[in-house]
């Protein structure tokens, strides 16, 4: 009997984190929509996964008419969705926080946490309708969803509003069988992170190296809770360079 593959759908699947986690889904044996603002970089992320495995679908996480695109090509193509992994998410230029720009803060706002609503949303209203009923969303949290960096208040603003958006959908999706988990993440070495281990501020005001660590041990925990049963689950997970300052940050 041939086994129905399970069904993804991965926002910023362009690069880094969202990358490396859309090849390692794929090659175990994932449908994976993946979701970016730039066409051509998602296209190659689907060189690296198994042909016929990935649906390229060019999104803006911010653009409520763009979410619904995606999903419903991915629902065409697919018929279900089983995982949401929302990890589209950006920075602002670390700044003073007086000094800050409205544009900035709203910039940071509407892909990190308003992007993550509509995805979710959009996850929702197909897992509650499909049979089996269900599914999982996997929201991409960050360390900086409990302490912050210095200068950093907008993305550690969306990041704390996410681990309140995992719970809230947690809680709600209980009826429905979806779970909701959260992964916060501490110094993957993607090109995002390249400036920690050149130097970056401290809490103390100073600059100084950070250890990173493989995004493949990200990678490998996504699929971790991805595969996990609908009645288990990771709410939260945190996955750190061992040394980073995290634990004594501040």
């Amino acid at each position: 009997m041939a086994v129905t593959p399970r069904v993804a759908v991965i926002t910023g699947a362009s690069s880094g984190i969202g990358r490396a986690v859309a090849i390692k889904l794929a090659h175990n044996g994932y449908q994976v929509a993946l979701a970016g603002r730039r066409k051509a970089e998602l296209q190659r992320t689907a060189a690296d996964c198994p042909d016929g495995s990935t649906l390229v679908v060019a999104t803006d996480v911010t653009e409520p008419i763009s979410v619904k695109g995606l999903f419903a090509r991915t629902k065409d193509a697919y018929g279900r969705l089983d995982v949401l992994f929302n990890n589209a998410g950006m920075f602002a230029p670390p700044a003073a926080f007086e000094d800050l720009t409205y544009e900035q803060w709203k910039a940071v706002v509407d892909v990190n946490l308003n992007g993550a609503f509509l995805c979710a949303q959009a996850a929702v209203r197909i897992m509650k309708a499909q049979e089996p009923k269900g599914g999982r969303i996997i929201n991409n949290g960050s360390i900086s969803a409990s302490v912050p960096r210095p200068n950093a208040a907008p993305y550690t603003a969306t990041k704390h509003a996410i681990s309140g958006l995992t719970k809230s959908l947690a809680l709600d999706g209980r009826a429905h069988n979806i779970a909701c988990s959260q992964i916060d993440i501490g110094n993957a070495a993607t090109e995002l992170a390249m400036p920690m281990a050149a130097g970056i501020q401290q809490a103390d005001g100073s600059i100084r190296p950070e250890p990173v660590m493989d995004v493949a041990h990200v990678a490998d925990a996504v699929l971790y809770m991805a595969n996990l049963p609908l009645d288990a689950n990771v709410l939260f997970m945190t996955l750190k360079a061992t040394a980073m300052p995290y634990e004594g940050r501040g």
